[in-house]
């Protein structure tokens, strides 16, 4: 048995390698190696969820943001955004669209939007679990303090997204304004578990700088913090951005990188994300054939979809929300999974 193979069958029993052996696993893959590695990691991921994928209704309410992060589309300093936020009906009939169409968990996702206050975000997840009762809402909002965290939880907020992007000083300086801070952002995190959220985290694969090091570094510090989703998914340049001539990060890559995070947190919950589905026209079902399970379809009103646009040529702006659900129903039927009608709560090993 190769090295390599040694290394999977390790990740697989242990749960965890070390920053030398993740390096080196990456770097020393083979064609074939690879398949062993995404068979094992496809095997995890129906034993603990048999054929099914939960699905997410992805609200994107609003596009300001007060950050200027390098990679990010709807960054402040990109004058060329049409900016919005949509109103608290808005919201609401995204969700009833949603609803009907068998969504049990919502997301609204915004840029660090610094006009909408706490009041204004705790209305919005009164409004809509009341309306809602038996759904998840998840929020991803960015960086906030404890209190706020605090505050949105009590309101009855059940998750709460935040990609910590890169888990290497060095790396995370290359990618952000002088202003923002990776012990913060983990430190969010850390405060979003001690609060009681079901929290997600993760990364961008394949951004400028990154090595495989870094990546050794955001795995090591998923397996650390312990979330219970994590989305990564390819950096994709936005054409008016500083990382616009950047090259994109690969297809190969997120896949394999699905794989380990499958061996690594064996019951994590797992999106093929847009993303993976923007590079490669059957993106998401190799996600999810890799060890994903989540897919997030578009509820957002198809007259602001084209206007949050973190990457370049994001897919699905144009489709209605039904259009979108049954395209996915189509797609994972091709490959043998169905989407759960379920709120699709993180369920400890």
């Amino acid at each position: 048995m190769s090295n390599i193979r040694e290394l999977i069958r390790q990740l697989e029993e242990e749960r965890i390698l070390t920053k030398e052996e993740f390096v080196d696993l990456l770097g020393n893959l083979t064609a074939e190696d690879e398949i062993v590695l995404k068979e094992r990691a496809n095997l995890t991921s129906r034993r603990y969820f048999d054929n099914k994928v939960y699905t997410r209704g992805l609200i994107e309410f609003t596009n300001y943001c007060k950050n200027d992060c390098y990679y990010c589309g709807i960054r402040r300093s990109n004058r060329a955004v049409e900016r919005y936020k949509l109103t608290m009906e808005n919201i609401l009939d995204c969700c009833r669209e949603g609803h009907k169409l068998g969504f049990r968990t919502f997301v609204l996702q915004g840029g660090e939007d610094g006009r909408i206050s706490d009041d204004e975000i705790i209305t919005i997840i009164h409004k809509i679990k009341e309306e809602f009762p038996d759904c998840a809402l998840t929020l991803s909002i960015g960086e906030k303090s404890y209190d706020s965290y605090l505050s949105y939880y009590k309101a009855g907020c059940d998750r709460y997204l935040l990609r910590h992007e890169t888990a290497n000083e060095e790396h995370y300086r290359k990618l952000h304004p002088d202003n923002l801070s990776l012990e913060n952002r983990k430190q969010c995190l850390r405060n979003l578990k001690e609060i009681g959220y079901q929290v997600g985290a993760g990364f961008m694969v394949g951004s400028p700088y990154q090595t495989l090091e870094h990546i050794a570094e955001d795995l090591l510090f998923l397996k650390d913090l312990s979330p219970h989703m994590v989305g990564i998914g390819p950096f994709i340049p936005h054409h008016e951005t500083p990382f616009a001539n950047q090259a994109k990060g690969t297809l190969e890559q997120t896949l394999i990188l699905i794989s380990v995070i499958r061996l690594m947190l064996p019951n994590v919950l797992l999106p093929a994300t847009t993303a993976l589905g923007t590079i490669h026209p059957n993106g998401r079902e190799m996600g999810i054939l890799a060890g994903a399970n989540v897919v997030m379809p578009n509820l957002s009103p198809t007259n602001v979809r084209k206007k949050y646009e973190l990457y370049d040529n994001k897919i699905c702006t144009g489709d209605e929300a039904a259009e979108c659900r049954f395209c996915l129903e189509r797609r994972m039927k091709k490959i043998g999974y169905e989407l759960a009608v379920d709120r699709g709560d993180f369920q400890p090993i």
